[in-house]
Protein backbone atom coordinates (compact mmCIF):
# COMPACT_ATOMS: atom_id res chain seq x y z
CA UNK A 1 0.00 0.00 0.00
CA UNK A 2 1.46 3.37 -0.97
CA UNK A 3 2.11 5.98 1.71
CA UNK A 4 -0.64 8.40 0.56
CA UNK A 5 -3.21 5.59 0.37
CA UNK A 6 -2.22 4.32 3.81
CA UNK A 7 -2.43 7.83 5.26
CA UNK A 8 -5.88 8.32 3.75
CA UNK A 9 -7.04 4.99 5.17
CA UNK A 10 -5.76 5.89 8.64
CA UNK A 11 -7.31 9.35 8.47
CA UNK A 12 -10.67 7.92 7.40
CA UNK A 13 -10.49 5.23 10.09
CA UNK A 14 -9.99 7.81 12.82
CA UNK A 15 -12.57 10.22 11.40
CA UNK A 16 -15.29 7.57 11.27
CA UNK A 17 -14.50 5.71 14.51
CA UNK A 18 -16.78 5.92 17.51
CA UNK A 19 -15.34 7.48 20.68
CA UNK A 20 -15.06 4.00 22.20
CA UNK A 21 -13.21 2.67 19.15
CA UNK A 22 -10.90 5.73 19.23
CA UNK A 23 -10.03 4.85 22.82
CA UNK A 24 -9.02 1.34 21.75
CA UNK A 25 -7.00 2.79 18.86
CA UNK A 26 -5.12 5.03 21.32
CA UNK A 27 -4.39 2.06 23.56
CA UNK A 28 -3.20 0.04 20.54
CA UNK A 29 -0.82 2.82 19.56
CA UNK A 30 0.34 3.22 23.16
CA UNK A 31 1.25 -0.48 23.25
CA UNK A 32 3.05 -0.17 19.92
CA UNK A 33 5.05 2.82 21.16
CA UNK A 34 6.03 0.95 24.32
CA UNK A 35 7.04 -2.13 22.34
CA UNK A 36 9.17 0.02 20.03
CA UNK A 37 10.75 1.86 22.97
CA UNK A 38 11.56 -1.39 24.74
CA UNK A 39 13.19 -2.81 21.59
CA UNK A 40 15.11 0.41 20.96
CA UNK A 41 16.40 0.56 24.53
CA UNK A 42 17.47 -3.06 24.34
CA UNK A 43 19.31 -2.31 21.08
CA UNK A 44 20.91 0.82 22.53
CA UNK A 45 19.11 3.18 20.14
CA UNK A 46 18.53 6.09 22.50
CA UNK A 47 17.02 8.39 19.85
CA UNK A 48 14.38 5.90 18.69
CA UNK A 49 13.57 4.96 22.27
CA UNK A 50 13.12 8.58 23.26
CA UNK A 51 10.84 9.30 20.29
CA UNK A 52 8.62 6.31 21.11
CA UNK A 53 8.54 7.16 24.82
CA UNK A 54 7.65 10.79 24.20
CA UNK A 55 4.82 9.74 21.88
CA UNK A 56 3.59 7.25 24.48
CA UNK A 57 3.60 10.05 27.06
CA UNK A 58 1.56 12.25 24.71
CA UNK A 59 -1.02 9.49 24.38
CA UNK A 60 -1.19 9.08 28.15
CA UNK A 61 -1.67 12.83 28.57
CA UNK A 62 -4.51 12.72 26.05
CA UNK A 63 -6.10 9.77 27.82
CA UNK A 64 -5.73 11.52 31.19
CA UNK A 65 -7.02 14.83 29.85
CA UNK A 66 -10.11 13.31 28.25
CA UNK A 67 -10.99 11.15 31.25
CA UNK A 68 -14.22 12.27 32.91
CA UNK A 69 -13.44 11.58 36.54
CA UNK A 70 -17.00 12.42 37.55
CA UNK A 71 -18.57 9.90 35.17
CA UNK A 72 -17.86 6.66 37.05
CA UNK A 73 -16.40 5.45 40.32
CA UNK A 74 -13.20 3.95 38.89
CA UNK A 75 -12.17 7.03 36.93
CA UNK A 76 -10.03 8.46 39.74
CA UNK A 77 -8.11 5.19 39.97
CA UNK A 78 -7.58 5.13 36.21
CA UNK A 79 -6.34 8.72 36.34
CA UNK A 80 -3.83 7.67 39.01
CA UNK A 81 -2.63 4.82 36.79
CA UNK A 82 -2.12 7.23 33.89
CA UNK A 83 -0.13 9.56 36.15
CA UNK A 84 1.97 6.67 37.42
CA UNK A 85 2.66 5.48 33.86
CA UNK A 86 3.67 8.98 32.79
CA UNK A 87 6.15 9.21 35.65
CA UNK A 88 7.58 5.78 34.92
CA UNK A 89 8.02 6.53 31.22
CA UNK A 90 9.80 9.79 32.00
CA UNK A 91 12.16 7.91 34.31
CA UNK A 92 12.66 5.19 31.70
CA UNK A 93 13.57 7.79 29.12
CA UNK A 94 15.99 9.68 31.37
CA UNK A 95 17.64 6.55 32.76
CA UNK A 96 17.31 4.46 29.58
CA UNK A 97 15.69 1.58 31.48
CA UNK A 98 13.97 -1.01 29.32
CA UNK A 99 12.67 -2.76 32.45
CA UNK A 100 10.51 0.23 33.35
CA UNK A 101 9.04 0.23 29.87
CA UNK A 102 8.33 -3.50 30.14
CA UNK A 103 6.54 -2.96 33.45
CA UNK A 104 4.45 -0.17 31.91
CA UNK A 105 3.58 -2.37 28.97
CA UNK A 106 2.52 -5.10 31.39
CA UNK A 107 0.13 -2.56 32.95
CA UNK A 108 -1.21 -1.13 29.69
CA UNK A 109 -1.92 -4.38 27.82
CA UNK A 110 -4.64 -5.62 30.22
CA UNK A 111 -6.25 -2.17 30.20
CA UNK A 112 -6.27 -2.17 26.40
CA UNK A 113 -7.67 -5.70 26.28
CA UNK A 114 -10.42 -4.79 28.75
CA UNK A 115 -11.46 -1.69 26.79
CA UNK A 116 -11.37 -3.69 23.53
CA UNK A 117 -13.60 -6.38 25.02
CA UNK A 118 -16.03 -3.74 26.29
CA UNK A 119 -16.19 -2.07 22.88
CA UNK A 120 -16.57 -5.37 21.04
CA UNK A 121 -19.45 -6.33 23.34
CA UNK A 122 -21.36 -3.09 22.81
CA UNK A 123 -24.60 -3.31 20.87
CA UNK A 124 -24.44 -1.46 17.52
CA UNK A 125 -26.11 1.95 17.39
CA UNK A 126 -29.86 1.85 16.73
CA UNK A 127 -29.56 3.22 13.19
CA UNK A 128 -27.19 0.39 12.23
CA UNK A 129 -29.32 -2.48 13.55
CA UNK A 130 -31.74 -2.23 10.67
CA UNK A 131 -28.86 -2.91 8.26
CA UNK A 132 -27.81 -6.14 9.97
Amino acid sequence: MSAPVRMRYLTDSVATASPARLLVMLYDRLCLDLERAEAALTAGDREAASAALVHAQEILMELRGSLRTDAWDGAQNLAAIYTFLLTELMKANIRQEAGRVTACLDTVRPLRDTWRAAVDNQAPPADHRALA
